[in-house]
């Protein structure tokens, strides 16, 4: 019997399209490429992507524990 070796995961680059397979040969991923990762953290830095919610009021009483 042998044993096959499954397919890598195929995904799309979240900043341009691309395909990228979850393998070794994509150092990056999900990204394709170091540029498309940079891209990407540009874009959280800037606050251009946000995780939805009610904003977080940090005040004295929550740094002292």
């Amino acid at each position: 019997m042998t044993k096959s070796t499954p397919e890598p995961l195929k995904l799309d680059c979240p900043t341009c399209g691309n395909k990228v397979l979850w393998t070794d040969d994509f150092p990056y991923r999900p990204f394709c490429s170091e540029r498309c990762k940079m891209i990407d953290l540009g874009e959280w830095a800037s606050e251009n992507h946000k995780i939805p919610g009610e904003p977080v009021d940090i005040n004295d009483e929550d740094l002292e524990r």
